[in-house]
């Protein structure tokens, strides 16, 4: 362990029971949050971001919190973003200072036949807490929350460190707003250590510190043919029509094995961690007798190679089809992108490839719709020692993994670009059955208990010490190879 010596066991036995006690009421609030339909698509009711950013204020001011607001800034086409919370406890003298990342706002919820209970009426069923957001991330709004509680009334003026939360309203729908937020609200930000609350674990048992996370591609693509419908049996077999096309081009995006066949993006290895391919078939839910796709480790096809996933296509549905070609059809890329990926050079890269596969000489358009950076954590240093620490002592000794994510979190690149020489810890309550963003989204109400014990047992530890040492041993933060 880098730097002073962590709490004593009877501080450690102390907040483990503190935050034991505290977790009927953690779980209240949780449900109440998840009550509140904070959808931030578009599409759907923008006043319950308003109502979900009243209720985390509410409960910070209650946690103790002597600062509390409710900001916006401005998305790139001038209009507001939606409503983030910021609260803020100064640092006593000489004590660094904390950032807390999570956000209220949750992904749709789809159709509500797929869901085995209601999406937004949390139901407990075998340990898990299910309901659109009780896991992403509405439980990391409350970890932050129960942290607080556990701490501040133990706190005097001079004890512990400064707090900043900061609980995002628009994650779900790329964090348009965010840049501007950051620099507007810079000086209400400044931290040294920034905790972001909106990750996974390795098993409910194994916790995770991500170090990695893959950048992002979305990008519309049209396929054009013909300048009116006509007839499927007059024309078909001579004319084609734009869904053919759109299959075939789509088709050419991957070979035969599966993997990209775009070329001239980044790949890299992952970290050398066991994860047969059953588990990834039982993680995943992938049916008996499908295969999987992609060559290599399971890990970097996974963590640190780039993929694409068609996730929409505006065709007519098959209950309203009609017998004809169709001339125009649009499809939805998401494509993810290894650590050390320039996401520009990505799109261009996608781009000429789709140009350049056309099939039939349809006409094809490309719209870029969002760019994210990768991430890639630097793992040394006394914060991470002492986030091991707690993470370990959290769940009862167990190692922790230096894991990547497959997923994005793009403006992590924000911060780290803001704040440069504050260390990045990606924590979380997610695990592999969690199904986040899926139908039947769930909570371990065990690994929520655990998290807020880690951070709570993070923030009792963290001293300037830590942080002075940090800066001392690196240049830069978050930059390292895309392998851990």
């Amino acid at each position: 362990m880098t730097g002073t010596s962590t709490p004593s066991d009877a501080t450690v036995d102390r907040l483990r029971a503190t935050v034991e006690a505290l977790m009927p009421g953690v779980r209240a609030d949780l449900e109440e949050l998840v009550r509140i339909p904070s959808v931030s698509a578009a599409a759907f009711d923008q006043s319950t971001l308003v109502t979900s950013a009243e209720k985390v204020a509410a409960l910070l001011r209650d946690a103790g919190m002597p600062e509390v607001e409710i900001l916006r800034a401005s998305r790139p086409d001038g209009s507001d973003g939606a409503p983030a919370v910021v609260a803020r406890r100064p640092a006593p003298q000489g004590a660094p200072t904390v950032l807390l990342y999570a956000h209220h706002d949750v992904q749709p919820p789809g159709d509500p036949a797929d869901w085995a209970s209601p999406a937004f009426e949390p139901t407990e069923r075998d340990g898990r807490l299910y309901g659109r957001g009780t896991a992403d991330d509405k439980a990391g709004v409350m970890t932050h929350i129960a942290a607080l509680r556990a701490l501040l009334p133990s706190w005097g003026a001079g004890d512990g460190v400064g707090v900043v939360v900061f609980i995002e309203g628009e994650e779900e729908s790329g964090s348009p707003s965010f840049a501007d937020f950051l620099h507007r609200y810079r000086d209400r930000l400044q931290a040294d250590v920034i905790v972001v609350a909106d990750s996974d674990n390795w098993t409910v048992d194994s916790p995770s510190l991500t170090t990695s996370l893959r950048g992002l591609v979305e990008a519309d693509l049209e396929v054009r043919t013909l300048a009116h419908a006509v007839h499927s049996g007059m024309y078909g077999g001579v004319v084609p029509d734009a869904m053919m096309a759109m299959t075939t081009l789509l088709a050419r995006l991957w070979d035969e094995a599966g993997d990209l066949a775009v070329p001239d993006l980044v790949a890299g290895h992952a970290a050398d961690l066991e994860y047969p391919e059953a588990q990834a078939r039982r993680d995943s839910g992938v049916l008996d007798g499908v295969q999987l796709v992609g060559s290599g480790s399971i890990l970097s096809r996974m963590w640190t190679r780039p993929s694409i996933t068609v996730t929409g296509i505006d065709a007519p549905s098959v209950a309203t089809a009609s017998n004809t070609l169709q001339p125009v059809v649009r499809a939805k890329l998401s494509m993810r992108l290894a650590p050390g990926q320039d996401p520009e050079t990505a799109y261009q890269a996608l781009r000429s490839h789709l140009l350049a596969t056309a099939p039939f000489g349809a006409k094809v358009e490309v719209t870029l719709k969002e760019l994210g950076k990768p991430f890639a954590g630097d793992v040394s240093g006394a914060v991470y020692d002492r986030a091991r620490w707690a993470l370990a002592r959290a769940w009862d000794g167990a190692e922790v993994v230096h894991q990547g994510i497959g997923g994005s979190i793009p403006f992590i690149a924000d911060l780290t670009s803001v704040f440069p020489e504050a260390t990045v810890l990606v924590t979380g309550v997610e695990d592999p059955d969690t199904r986040a963003h899926g139908y039947d989204e769930s909570l371990s109400l065990r690994v929520l208990e655990r998290a807020c014990r880690a951070e709570a047992l993070l923030l009792s530890s963290l001293t300037a010490e830590d942080v002075k040492t940090d800066v001392e041993g690196t240049d830069v933060k978050g930059k390292v190879p895309g392998d851990r």
